[in-house]
């Protein structure tokens, strides 16, 4: 049987419910980390902002990587970045903006840190993209965005169907995005 303090927290992390809970709290702070610091990491691509390599610098970098075209994946990278950490930031279209933060790390793992050991480089970009596929199962909690977009219930409320069709859209892209590399 399930009792009423669990009811109340589930419906707590999907948005719903009548008190904030102590979960509500911790996905606001979780999405803000990792939000942010991707954004940051995404606009050192784009801009070079924080000691970044901006577009041309980032480039250079993928193609030393294997990438084709590195400056337009550099743009596609740094978008993403950026734009998927806002998301996460803000909880707007948690699922998408995590599945964003999750196919980079995926790539970032794969082209440029498989080699390293565990502390040597490999575990920032594991940490966060495990905490982007977190974010993007469990949705963003109560202080979010989504739940305040003019759409249908069934879309703005999250589900984890939305956050497992994410994470596969995210897998495909990052497969298919290693697979082009030279």
């Amino acid at each position: 049987m399930t009792s009423p303090t669990t009811l109340t927290s589930r419906a707590a992390l999907d948005g719903g419910g009548t008190a904030p809970t102590g979960a509500d709290l911790g996905l606001l702070v979780l999405r803000l980390a990792v939000g942010l610091t991707m954004a940051a990491h995404g606009t050192q691509k784009l801009f070079g902002w924080f000691d970044g390599g901006g577009l041309d610098g980032t480039g250079q970098f993928f193609e030393f990587l294997g990438y084709p075209s590195g400056s337009t994946m550099a743009l596609v990278a740094g978008l993403s970045e950026t734009l998927g950490g806002l998301g996460l930031a803000l909880g707007l279209l948690t699922p998408l903006a995590g599945a964003a933060i999750v196919g980079t790390m995926i790539n970032v793992i794969v082209s440029a840190h498989w080699d390293d050991p565990f502390l040597g480089g490999f575990e920032l970009p594991l940490v966060l993209g495990l905490a982007a596929v977190a974010l993007t199962l469990s949705g963003p909690g109560r202080y979010a965005v989504d739940h305040v977009l003019p759409l249908p219930a069934q879309v703005r409320e999250h589900r984890l169907t939305h956050g497992l069709a994410a994470l596969a859209l995210a897998l495909v892209v990052a497969g298919v995005t290693l697979l082009i590399r030279n």
